[in-house]
Order: structure tokens, then sequence, then C-alpha cells
């Protein structure tokens, strides 16, 4: 049986500013690659967070029936956030520990909503240190990032 895995990156041009988000799932056996599938998209006007959240709800979302995967970011806020912090927001009426509303919050409930339906391992590994994977997921968000950049695409 295959082994699915989820490769997800977030990039901003400012922050907040245009930003993009990317998504290579990949189906392994035995180490190799049997099915690969790109998913991407963007914002005008967002932060590198929120990038990295909607990469890892992308990721999630787009599988129809119920999964286990491997999802591996390089985003220590997202891993932090969806395998320890939320568990106190959510207990805490979704206010931090200093009882300040969560940043980003719809985004994070999303996360949860779209988490539960999967079992889910994370993964983090440092960014823009040459793993192939995860450089082709910070590809595919600044390609999701470039049509909001000022100077291209449709304006």
């Amino acid at each position: 049986m295959a082994e699915l895995f989820a490769f997800t990156d977030g990039a901003c041009s400012g922050n907040p500013g245009p930003g993009g988000w990317g998504v290579l799932l990949q189906a392994k056996e035995a180490e190799n690659v049997v099915k690969e599938r790109e998913l991407n998209g963007g914002e005008a006007d967002t932060t590198n967070n929120r990038m990295e959240l909607l990469a890892a709800i992308a990721a999630l979302e787009t599988l129809s029936k119920p999964s286990r995967l491997t999802i591996v970011t390089d985003s220590a806020y997202v891993k932090n956030g969806v395998t320890g912090w939320i568990h106190g927001w959510k207990r805490n009426g979704w206010k931090t520990s200093a009882k300040k509303p969560v940043k980003n919050v719809e985004l994070w409930q999303r996360l949860d909503a779209a988490q539960a339906r999967h079992d889910v391992t994370w993964e983090w590994v440092k960014g823009h240190a040459g793993h192939p994977e995860n450089e082709r997921a910070d590809e595919l968000a600044r390609a999701g990032m470039a049509p909001f950049k000022p100077g291209k695409g449709g304006a």
C-alpha cells in the first residue's frame, strides 16, 4: 500500500504583501514515487504564516477520502501550532495563554477540521536547505504568488 506525503510551503513578498502557497502530494511505495500531484494558490495581501497554514489546509482538503498521511512543513509555526498550541487554544475558547485572541483563528479552525478526517503525522524540515520536495513546494508557492505581485499578470 502506498504511503502518502504532502510537502507544504508558503511564501510572501513583504509580510504582509502578495503571497502564495504550494503543496507537493506524493504517493510512495518502497521509497518510489508512484503518483504525484501539485497544488498552489495565492492572495494579493497576506502574511507568510497565513500562506503556510493554507498550504497545509489545501493538502488535507484536497483528499476526497479519509487518509493516513505525513505532512512535511518547514514552518515551525504550523507544526508547533497544530501538534501543541492548538489544544490549549481550543480549551481557552481560541485564546492564547495570555488571554489574547489567536491570530489567524479562522485558518487554525479550518486546519483543525480538515485534519480531523485524517490520520496525520507532522514533520518539520529546515527550509531552503536542499530538501528536494521542500524546494519544489517552495517553487509552487512562489508560482502561486506570482500573479499577485505588482507588475505581474493582469493589471
